[in-house]
């Protein structure tokens, strides 16, 4: 391993936000570019849409509501599900029925840190619902993906049941909103430069790169 001081890159990000699912795509194919710097990752929420109630909304009154019609949205849907494709991932938005609110979501995640799976929990939630179209309201549906993924299918459904970490996670996502992060995802390094947008590899390499050496020269003076 080498000596360099690990970069700390904070991705704030929401499940639902189809940019946010090949942005992640695209900075888990970044790291690979610079394998010699260590980057240490953390997922942090943000809600895209605060306004949706915790037991979720019909997908039809969700697209009037922010795109003025479902109709309206097939249009901006038609250059996501390309830009997914291309990065080999599958969005089939016809298949979601019901928009979520994703509290629950962001907490499975920050449990699933806890034990070094932030990222596969955050990968689950986000093939099932652009994917599969999967209900993240149904805490059935939560529970299982939390099991894919290795984690205790009892004990997350009990802590889904409680308010367990509303509060915290409520609060990183106000905190990220009050730093001036509106679009995600938001890739932030070293806790002082931020790259908004699903920006492609080699560029989010050149960045990982530049700040990891800053840091290390920093360090080294």
């Amino acid at each position: 391993m080498s000596d360099l001081k690990p970069l700390r890159l904070d991705i704030v990000s929401d499940v639902v936000c189809p940019w946010c699912y090949i942005g992640k795509h695209r900075i888990e194919d970044a790291l690979k570019l610079v394998p010699d710097v260590p980057v240490e990752v953390h997922w942090r929420p943000f809600f895209l849409n605060n306004w949706v109630p915790r037991e979720g909304i019909s997908r039809e009154e969700y697209l009037t509501a922010k795109f003025g019609s479902v109709e309206a949205y097939k249009g901006i849907a038609g250059r996501v599900v390309a830009a997914a494709n291309e990065e080999g991932l599958t969005y089939h938005p016809e298949l979601v029925k019901r928009q979520p609110n994703t509290i629950d979501c962001h907490r499975l995640i920050h449990w699933a840190e806890a034990k070094g799976k932030a990222a596969e929990m955050k990968q689950r939630l986000m093939e099932l619902y652009f994917r599969d179209g999967g209900d993240l309201t149904d805490s059935n549906v939560l529970v299982q993906a939390a099991s894919d993924v290795g984690l205790d299918a009892d004990d997350v459904r009990k802590r889904l049941a409680t308010d367990e970490d509303v509060a915290l996670v409520s609060a990183q996502a106000q905190e990220a909103a009050e730093k001036g992060i509106s679009g995600v995802p938001t890739f932030v390094f070293a806790q002082k430069y931020a790259v908004s947008g699903a920006q492609p590899a080699e560029q989010l390499a050149r960045a990982i790169r530049q700040v990891s050496a800053e840091i290390n020269a920093e360090a080294a003076e």
